[in-house]
């Protein structure tokens, strides 16, 4: 039977909710001599990274780690789960070509398309950039659920499966020789970037169906150690696509070099279980963080037949390493110009400072009041979230996520990115009332004493009583309407608010959004937060926010 005969046959069946397994006990030895001869195992050592978003700042450090790794394990391969594009002035400035450089010099083998990838999808140039990229890249790319053949800048770069992947090409599988073993690659990215970004004519396509399909291919080809490469979020919202799911659902996958949920995991964590709860062969999944934070670095030893009987795996800091002088070197072309663009005008103007008050007890701080600073940013994602989902109402900002003040006059980039200087992204959220009094109990649970926790909101104003008990200090909540009023929200009823993907997931301590993310009721937006903060003031071109009242403790005058 042909391979194209085997496609026609394979059928995907209708995903049924699986139970995650627990992490598999490993043997901790990785070394292919040890406990057998060479022809019984083999050992495969990858390096890995996602979710850079053009963070460039600490690449010469990152170019030492990667160095020192090559030093002592000279097979090792280098992997990319995407999301290079967007987020910082770098990517504004060189669309992706700046990360490139880097990319080419740290001798990347292989790289899948995250969701920001074709952010630029809707601009008039379309995704020129992005084949820009690929074109200019000394590396291949897999992208195995992705349709390119409705783009034309895309479309050609395209080259279907590949048993000797080019640099500068697209391939939906590859198969790699490393120490004479056959290692096959498959790459997928989320369909939730339908939602989040701006593929225009690029179709995301059912990462369950089209993984099953590359892995039959490699399969048929003798490869029997296989590697994807994804773009899914590790358990990221079920409803769309995660790692989890899919290292349940599609059998021959080894290796998961995960990315789009950030999500630090220290060591790896393996999947032995089917979507029925059946015993599989193990599964090892790995992610690093986030913003080249880390390198991650993983060992799998295999058996003869391609099973992995072994690994192990870390994050390496990159913040602790040397910068590469050559690196560094090459950085200042790039940086000198950013820096120039930090002095570029949003074309707003603040008519009076905004301050970013503190204290260390009781008294008037970012962390514990309303300030014209906080209602300025929280308008500002209400703002840019609505233009995602008109049905969004509200938005949350934690005090602590607001880094320094903006003072009078001219708004510069520079400004907005001292300020809020995390590269948050936005995300929406469904909530019910009810869960929204107890995100803000925990808001103001500490008051009058700081919280970085502390909530700004837009869109709704609330009251409460710092003397009662924390967890029952909210008197009353209302929510905006479109014609300036506001009604009382109903804890039955559910509302659409945007917040920080860090409070999404529940940093400081917010379990409620937490639980709302467990659930897949979270989409994150992709629209970092210093740059809806600069769209919005040039919006508005004169800026003067006040205090009205959206924060009330009645228990202070």
């Amino acid at each position: 039977m042909s391979v194209k005969q085997t496609f026609k046959r394979l059928l995907v069946s209708s995903l049924a909710v699986g139970v995650i397994s627990s992490p598999l006990a490993m043997p901790a030895s990785v070394d292919a001599q040890t406990n057998s001869s060479k022809d019984k195992t083999f050992n495969l050592s990858l390096m890995h990274t996602n979710d850079s978003h053009a963070r460039l700042d600490n690449v010469a450090k990152k170019v030492t780690a990667v160095k020192e790794v090559r030093a002592a394990k000279p097979d090792a391969l280098l992997l990319d789960a995407g999301d290079v594009f967007s987020g910082t002035l770098y990517f504004n400035e060189f669309k992706g070509q700046a990360d490139l450089e880097f990319m080419n010099l740290m001798d990347y083998d292989l790289m899948t398309f995250g969701n920001h990838e074709f952010d630029l999808g809707s601009s008039p140039e379309g995704h020129q950039a992005l084949a820009d990229f690929v074109k200019n890249a000394e590396f291949p790319f897999v992208s195995s659920n992705v349709n390119f053949s409705k783009d034309p800048l895309l479309k050609p770069l395209y080259k279907g499966y590949s048993i000797n992947p080019k640099d500068g090409k697209i391939y939906s599988s590859v198969v790699k020789r490393v120490n004479g073993e056959k290692v096959g690659f498959i790459g997928l990215t989320t369909e939730e970037t339908a939602d989040i970004s701006s593929p225009e004519n690029v179709v995301i396509e059912n990462y369950i169906k089209e993984a099953t399909k590359e892995v039959r291919l490699l399969q048929l080809l003798g490869v029997n150690k296989i590697v994807a490469i994804t773009h899914l979020g590790y358990d990221d919202n079920p409803e769309y696509d995660n790692d989890l799911e899919l290292a349940k659902y599609v059998d021959g996958i080894d290796i998961i070099v995960g990315g789009h949920s950030h999500t630090q995991l220290n060591a790896p964590y393996v999947v032995s279980n089917d979507e029925n709860g059946a015993a599989k062969d193990p599964t090892v999944i790995v992610q690093a963080y986030q913003y080249s934070d880390f390198l991650g670095t993983l060992d799998v030893t295999f058996d003869k037949k391609g099973k992995v009987v072994g690994q192990a795996g870390q994050l390496i800091k990159i913040a602790d390493r040397a910068a590469d002088p050559e690196a560094a070197e090459l950085l200042k072309k790039y940086s000198s110009k950013i820096d120039e663009l930090k002095n570029k005008p949003t074309g707003a103007t603040a008519e009076k400072a905004l301050e970013n008050p503190r204290s260390s007890d009781v008294g008037p701080s970012v962390r514990s009041n309303e300030t014209p600073l906080g209602n300025l940013i929280t308008d500002g994602m209400l703002d840019k979230a609505k233009e995602f989902n008109p049905n969004v109402v509200m938005a949350f900002q934690n005090g602590g996520g607001i880094r320094a003040p903006i003072d009078q006059g001219e708004i510069t980039y520079g400004d907005v990115l001292t300020t809020l200087p995390f590269g948050n992204t936005l995300a929406t959220m469904k909530l019910t009332g009810a869960e929204i009094k107890q995100a803000l109990e925990h808001s103001v649970s500490q008051s009058p004493k700081e919280s970085g926790g502390f909530l700004h909101v837009s869109g709704m104003k609330f009251k409460y009583d710092s003397t009662k008990a924390a967890g029952s200090r909210v008197v009353s909540m209302e929510v905006k309407n479109a014609d300036g009023t506001y009604t009382a929200i109903d804890t039955a009823k559910e509302y659409v608010i945007a917040t920080n993907a860090f409070t999404a997931k529940g940093g400081d301590g917010y379990t409620v959004f937490a639980n709302a993310y467990n659930q897949g009721r979270v989409t994150d937006l992709g629209a970092s937060d210093w740059e809806n903060l600069r769209d919005y003031v040039a919006k508005l071109v004169t800026v003067n926010p006040q205090v009205e009242g959206r924060i009330v403790d009645v228990a202070r005058p």
